[in-house]
């Protein structure tokens, strides 16, 4: 259901708000520079996201819930190109098939990431192909659910003895938190929506 307040997410909407990119910017030399894509793709009249629920086998972030991505090798030109090599090894999405319609702002992690994303429009329904080792399963979730502040919240996260504010979303047992929360409210931001309880302000560091 879309409110009357809500903004309807058009895709015409959805390549104006983010065809406005920052400006690139290059990541300290300390952390690990990274590349994501955050794919976008409409059911019927309404627009999605895909994530991926990684495995308990691989070596970081466990469990978690993101965007498909990674770190960003010798080999990739760009954070461009390490976004949408990720996104094929996971997910099997051919990096031909991906519309980009914008780069959000970096997002640096209390666990030493840079963080580069890139939004970009994919076919859907499409043959995803996961990778068993990395992934575990899909979740496809309308945009406009990530709008309702009551699914928002932050808190404490302590790592390697710094304890930082997190933001977190949650919906029936769902939950995205950290680094992703953090491109979902940028990404929000840029639509004309802020459902973060409090205002504009959102306390959350990783």
């Amino acid at each position: 259901m879309v409110h009357k307040d809500m903004v309807r997410f058009t895709l015409n909407l959805l390549k104006d708000r983010l065809s406005l990119n920052p400006a690139p910017q290059a990541p300290p030399p300390d952390l690990h520079a990274a590349g994501v894509l955050a794919p976008l793709f409409f059911s019927g009249d309404e627009p999605h996201l895909l994530f991926t629920q990684r495995t308990m086998t691989v070596k970081n972030h466990r469990g978690q819930i993101s965007f498909p991505g990674g770190v960003k090798t010798p080999q990739d030109p760009d954070f461009l190109a390490t976004a949408l090599r990720e996104a094929q090894e996971e997910v099997g999405i051919a990096p031909e098939r991906v519309e980009v319609l914008g780069r959000l702002d970096p997002v640096v992690t209390v666990t030493g990431y840079w963080i580069t994303a890139f939004v970009g429009l994919i076919p859907y329904p499409y043959d995803f192909r996961l990778n068993a080792t990395e992934v575990q399963s899909l979740l496809l979730l309308p945009l406009e659910g990530f709008c309702h502040p009551r699914r928002w919240h932050s808190g404490d996260y302590t790592y390697n003895g710094r304890t930082v504010q997190v933001c977190c979303w949650q919906h029936q047992g769902t939950v995205i938190w950290g680094a992703t929360a953090r491109l979902l409210l940028d990404l929000l931001a840029r639509l004309g929506e802020n459902p973060f309880p409090g205002g504009e302000h959102v306390p959350c560091v990783d």
